[in-house]
């Protein structure tokens, strides 16, 4: 079971995309695994046959324990090793249920997809006593979550998926860090109009993140991160952008974004959000973010103060471009203008308000002069 993340401890197999006594190269896609983060697919590491699967589709390892072996075509797989005699014991209250296979092994033979095994075996579903309305009355995700929400229905709890319990994990630990938060409204007129000459069009937040990056680049300290021995300072800029996939927020990574052009970041935006939605992001996509960048703009949220998720020193929340009134800058008088509102919340063991103010004031003047973006 290899690392797939920095806070993975084990995984589930959630589909083989190899058989038993294929040929499979090295860097050819093996197995999904699901891990704390994500589905992520793992790569063989050598060439050879898959002599044997050691860890069936739905079952769980711990990181390091041995899912498959490859070997060399015709080489005998090793044979399973039997259960020590103290757990083969029967206890007696379990006797009269031995006759049935059990519901994990009446499940495996049921004619389901990969995925609805997984969610069934998340929420506890018995997959035996769902009707398929796929391809050869076959298990769909969508059959198994219907049959979910009516089990749940009389109020049962409802297991959590591994995402859902690292996300739990990491926000309680997150909870306990001293924060504070900064906030600015933008005047996003120039911005506006800069986005509307660009073909294809970015988006606000892609305007953001670049806005973002430049001045990270200026203020070095609201890239960096705490910790016991000293303030840990990056080498790169690698901005993480919040996205809302099922039942979870993944975070991947725009790497080196103050090196890249807006149509570059538009690009790679657009393809980790697909790819987070599909549960296809890497492991490099997932890790080694300096900073994020949260927008809950597109729900028609105003402002809202993200959850800091350390050890980066900071995070922004961004809410929805919208007309407000705004004081012209001529006259004093009232004016309607789209409005943004950004909220800085820092870590206040390595971030205080005067710096925090000047760095989110630096990403203002960029989105209200963008032409240098």
């Amino acid at each position: 079971m290899p690392r797939l993340s920095d806070s993975m401890e084990e995984g589930t197999v959630a589909k083989w995309l190899v058989v038993e006594g294929a040929e499979v190269t090295r860097g050819q896609p093996l197995v999904e695994i699901d891990t704390d983060k994500a589905t992520m697919e793992y790569e063989s590491e050598s060439d050879g046959t898959l002599l044997q699967i050691l860890v069936a589709e739905g079952e769980t390892a711990p990181i390091g324990a041995p899912i498959a072996r490859i070997g060399s075509p015709g080489e005998e797989p090793e044979p399973v090793a039997a259960v020590p005699a103290a757990a083969a014991a029967t206890p007696p209250e379990a006797e009269t249920a031995t006759e049935a296979p059990p519901r994990a092994a009446r499940a495996a033979r049921v004619n389901a997809s990969p995925i609805a095994k997984r969610i069934a075996a998340e929420r506890g579903v018995d997959l035996t006593a769902v009707q398929g309305s796929g391809p050869n009355g076959m298990i769909t995700r969508e059959d198994v979550e219907q049959a979910a929400g009516g089990e749940s229905s009389g109020g049962g709890p409802e297991p959590l998926s591994r995402v859902q319990q690292a996300v739990a994990r990491h926000m309680l630990e997150a909870a306990a860090v001293p924060t504070f938060a900064v906030e600015v409204e933008v005047d996003m007129t120039a911005a506006t109009e800069r986005r509307a000459s660009l073909e294809p069009r970015p988006s606000f937040n892609d305007l953001v993140v670049k806005a973002c990056a430049v001045a990270l680049r200026e203020h070095p300290r609201v890239n960096a991160a705490y910790s016991e021995e000293g303030f840990r300072y990056a080498t790169e800029i690698n901005i993480g952008v919040a996205v809302a996939a099922q039942d979870a927020l993944l975070v991947p990574v725009v790497r080196g974004a103050d090196g890249k052009s807006l149509q570059e970041i538009r690009t790679e935006t657009r393809d980790l959000a697909e790819k987070a939605r599909a549960g296809k992001l890497t492991p490099a996509e997932l890790d080694g973010g300096t900073f994020t960048i949260s927008n809950l703009g597109m729900h028609g949220v105003r402002r809202f103060e993200a959850l800091l998720n350390t050890p980066p020193a900071a995070i922004l929340a961004v809410g929805a471009v919208e007309p407000r009134p705004a004081v012209g800058t001529d006259d004093g008088e009232l004016v309607v203008r789209p409005l943004m509102s950004a909220t800085l919340v820092c870590d206040h063991r390595i971030l205080y308000g005067a710096e925090a103010a000047v760095f989110l004031g630096r990403v203002r003047e960029l989105l209200e002069d963008p032409g240098s973006l």
